[in-house]
């Protein structure tokens, strides 16, 4: 009960954060996720500090007002404070605390003393909260954000109205919840800067639904020390689900994502969700022309690899940049021709399967969202992929989803399991096509999976169960002869069902089948002469 009253108090700073910009005229402008994620940031990182050094020394627990204890350190006392902190916390200097800006507010040209204090805050923390670019360029983790009010004589009043709404609220108490109370505040505190805007990076979002299964089915068992890689991250989603279930402190992040948006997102994902030791390996960058990881000169390889990888896009303007040969053996079954009239339906995700293909470990294992055309088309770069996961032995599985599972495409979908140490051909083919219940998002149907049909399909697949019209277990060879289809319906048996009966049910039955042919002959009689009739009144009139 008190989580879900702190989620409700959470989800009502962020509408109050978004009230303050709609009355300054920042209401659904593109500048409004800065303002909105980032002093959700300053207030979440202004909290943990707190909580940090509290647990570090009792006298501050212990303190009526720990900022007034606090203040009498001496800097030396101070800084030893700091290095005593986790590598993965935000330092804060004294004049960079919450109170400071809030007893500042009179001040004249306070919205200046606001952007100061969060730029000093961001190269203060420079080295642990900056992304990179993939040509090594650092985004810092604030922007002057009182310059998005364009009326100047405005500003040191956005500025201040934005403190005060941070001031009475807290989150020392919840700094002990888990993935699922933090993936929901994310959820709500970005839903709206990150829908599907037809623009020609647009940002997926992928289902939670979808994310659980794909990291459950690929965690099946304890790990530790694992590389996790999503080359098209977005805001993290995949990523988050996949290291819960490894486990936070047991895997480090790796990514990239064309969007500096996404790129941003995901910062802030893992600020929440205790992987900030892995904001040093977020790149924004385009991973199909410039894959960033490396190791020396080669790509990096991964132990687990998610994606959900924008399906139709234009990369004509560096396609041919692509067809070189040093990308001859990571895009082994070619590159997408520029399309003669509407570019945008380029399949770019054909170049992120074979990445993927590429940056797997030894026994790396991989669940990328593909369109279900893709599992059963007969010719092309599609066919050579399948044919080739085949080949080299590294399919785990395919779950086909139900229709309208993402509420921005229509687009069905399917999830491709890869998984290197599946040589034995245990493979399980799963349509999950039936499973769920429709319902109306905005203008758009969308369906949902319920918690037990989200196990029946983890369950399913992992215990390689077959089920009728449901799963199938197949080998290598038996793909080979059903010409590398990964269609789970085309390897469900037809069933003609056998009832016996008595002769004289049968002789009934006849005369029942007779009866209605004879019927049949009547009423088709019975049309001929009438349709007679009134073409001989035609004829006459």
């Amino acid at each position: 009960m008190v989580t879900q009253d702190f989620t409700a108090q959470t989800k009502k700073l962020i509408d109050n954060l978004k009230g303050v910009c709609a009355s300054y005229g920042l209401g659904n402008d593109g500048n409004e996720f800065k303002i909105i994620t980032q002093m959700f940031l300053y207030k979440f990182m202004n909290d943990k500090f707190g909580y940090e050094v509290k647990q570090l020394e009792p006298k501050l627990k212990n303190a009526e007002n720990w900022e007034k204890e606090i203040a009498k350190y001496t800097n030396s006392q101070y800084e030893m404070l700091l290095h005593r902190m986790s590598p993965d916390s935000a330092k804060l200097k004294k004049e960079h605390y919450l109170s400071n800006l809030h007893n500042n507010q009179n001040m004249e040209e306070f919205a200046k003393f606001f952007d100061d204090t969060l730029r000093e805050i961001a190269i203060f923390n420079n080295d642990i909260f900056s992304v990179k670019t993939g040509t090594g360029a650092k985004i810092i983790l604030f922007d002057e954000l009182s310059n998005y009010i364009t009326d100047s004589s405005q500003r040191d009043n956005f500025c201040r109205a934005m403190i005060n709404q941070l001031v009475n609220f807290s989150f020392e108490n919840v700094f002990n919840q888990k993935f699922d109370f933090f993936s929901t505040i994310f959820e709500y505190l970005i839903k709206d800067y990150n829908k599907d805007g037809g623009g020609k990076y647009a940002e997926y979002y992928t289902p939670h639904a979808v994310s659980k299964i794909m990291a459950s089915i690929l965690v099946d068992k304890p790990v530790s020390n694992a590389t996790c890689y999503d080359p098209s991250a977005g805001s993290g989603t995949l990523l988050m689900n996949l290291a819960h279930a490894i486990g936070e402190d047991r895997c480090t992040i790796y990514s990239q994502d064309i969007s500096q948006k996404s790129s941003s997102m995901l910062r802030l994902n893992l600020i929440l969700n205790n992987l900030v030791h892995s904001i040093q390996n977020i790149i924004q960058g385009n991973t199909m022309l410039m894959p960033y990881h490396k190791v020396g000169d080669k790509l990096m390889t991964f132990d687990y690899i998610v994606s959900n990888p924008p399906f139709k896009l234009d990369f004509s303007d560096y396609r041919n940049d692509l067809d070189s040969k040093q990308n001859l053996d990571r895009f082994f079954a070619g590159i997408p021709n520029i399309a003669k009239t509407d570019k945008n339906k380029m399949s770019i995700y054909l170049l992120f399967i074979q990445h993927i293909m590429f940056s797997l470990s030894s026994k790396g294992r991989a669940a990328i969202v593909v369109p279900t055309g893709f599992i059963t088309a007969q010719s092309g770069i599609e066919k050579k992929i399948r044919e080739r996961l085949i080949e080299s032995k590294m399919l785990r599985g395919v779950v086909s989803m139900p229709s309208n599972i993402f509420a921005t495409t229509g687009t069905n979908v399917s999830v491709l399991f890869l998984d290197k140490g599946n040589t034995k051909g245990d493979i399980v083919l799963m349509d999950a096509s039936k499973l769920g219940t429709t319902v109306k998002e905005g203008k758009n149907q969308k369906t949902l999976l319920s918690t037990d049909e989200e196990n029946l399909i983890i369950n399913t697949f992992n215990k390689h169960e077959a089920k009728e019209n449901f799963t199938v277990v197949v080998s290598y060879e038996q793909i080979k002869e059903n010409n590398y289809s990964f269609s789970a319906g085309q390897y469900f048996e037809v069933k003609i069902e056998y009832t016996d009966i008595t002769s004289k049910e049968f002789a009934l039955k006849m005369d029942c089948f007779k009866n209605n042919l004879d019927l049949l002959f009547l009423e088709s009689k019975t049309l001929e002469i009438e349709i007679k009739k009134q073409l001989e009144g035609l004829k006459y009139e």
